[in-house]
């Protein structure tokens, strides 16, 4: 049989740290991607597609939501296999049961919403399920999955939605804990996870597929559905990762120590486009006219990328005595104004105010100089 694993669409992710233009298109995208592995499906001529959990990021989406949701599945006419995960588990009154009441469940998606087996016979499946009907438990979900008994000429699936025990210490998503050797002691050719945002291989017949477009700052190769093929009952699973995400995130923390630095890193933006998600965090110190020359580099980039966050606060500015010639500020009041902030980037209380207030001088001075430029012309 052949199938689609993919996990954690988190749908209706709030992203609170972009304007709300750059949210917009955030959330859309993770519409689109849906939209994308249903193409892929049929495309790929799959049996099966298994979401593994937190198909929405919380149980409050409004109606739209889940109707939206629900339509875009539409570009796959096969059966979809959904899991509560600990963002949407399912309670006695979710975001699964409003979705029920809403009447816009598609007659082929299958919501796994109590431990147990589903069969699917034209595939030879046999899927054993356990949905997490509370956000956190202590106990492993998938343990009766050992005392599940199948007929031999099913294939034998599982799909859950937690952490591998021993496995991903940091930055796990939820407290649900699952044995490491539940593929072996249960006997399944695969199990299909979710909870880890990237993909990850605990083992040749346990993966975990991630979340097929990007939400944070991490690299841990999100953006991917997993395609599973597995040619009888017992063989090892063949698996694909197959980039569906939209956007990819970068988290920069570029220091610039020399001039070259403020050069390459220039060029890094400039090569970045509609496809990106940046934040970027830049260290060290520059000339001031390199200071100017990389601020206006970022701005330009935020123009071009989908979203942007930047900081220059720990950017130590070094006026150069070009750069003073070039602001007039050799002597007189700007020259001690000047000196002034030099000395206050010595203090960590004021050094990035200061800094920032070098970079407005310079602008004050520049577009003073192009005005008169500009009245001296006409």
């Amino acid at each position: 049989m052949r199938f689609l694993h993919t996990a954690d669409w988190q749908i209706g992710t709030q992203f609170g740290q972009f304007t709300a233009e750059e949210a917009a298109h955030l959330t859309e995208a993770r519409f689109e991607t849906v939209r994308r592995i249903a193409t892929l499906a049929t495309e790929r001529n799959v049996d099966a597609i298994l979401v593994a959990g937190d198909v929405f990021d919380q149980q409050t989406v409004s109606d739209t939501v889940i109707r939206k949701l629900f339509a875009v599945l539409v570009g796959f006419a096969g059966p979809w296999f959904m899991l509560p995960g600990n963002h949407d588990a399912a309670l006695a009154e979710s975001v699964w049961t409003r979705a029920m009441r809403l009447n816009c469940v598609p007659v082929n998606v299958r919501l796994l919403l109590e431990p147990g087996v589903m069969t699917l016979d034209d595939a030879r499946l046999a899927l054993l399920h356990a949905p997490l009907t509370q956000r956190n438990t202590y106990d492993d979900t998938t343990e009766f999955f050992d005392r599940i008994e199948t007929p031999a000429e099913l294939f034998r699936i599982g799909i859950a939605h937690g952490s591998v025990s021993g496995i991903l210490q940091e930055g796990i998503d939820s407290a649900n804990p699952l044995a490491p050797t539940r593929a072996e002691t249960a006997r399944l050719d695969y199990l299909a996870l979710g909870d880890w945002h990237g993909v990850y291989e605990v083992n040749p017949r346990i993966w975990y597929a991630g979340t097929p477009e990007q939400d944070r700052f991490r690299a841990n190769e999100p953006g991917y559905v997993l395609d599973v093929t597995i040619d009888a009952p017992g063989d090892v699973p063949a698996v694909e990762r197959v980039r569906v995400g939209k956007y990819r995130w970068r988290d920069w923390m570029p220091e610039i120590a020399v001039s070259s630095d403020v050069d390459m890193l220039r060029q890094q933006l400039h090569a970045l486009d509609a496809s990106d998600v940046l934040r970027i965090r830049v260290t060290g110190s520059a000339a001031l006219a390199e200071a100017e020359a990389l601020h206006v580099a970022i701005e330009e980039a935020r123009a071009r990328v989908r979203a942007l966050r930047a900081s220059t606060s720990e950017l130590k500015v070094l006026p150069t005595e070009e750069d003073l010639a070039a602001l007039g500020a050799r002597s007189g009041y700007l020259a001690n104004v000047v000196t002034r902030l030099r000395e206050l980037q010595a203090d960590e209380a004021t050094a990035a105010a200061a800094s920032e207030a070098l970079l407005l001088l310079a602008g004050f001075q520049r577009d003073g100089r192009n005005d008169r430029n500009e009245a001296g012309a006409a």
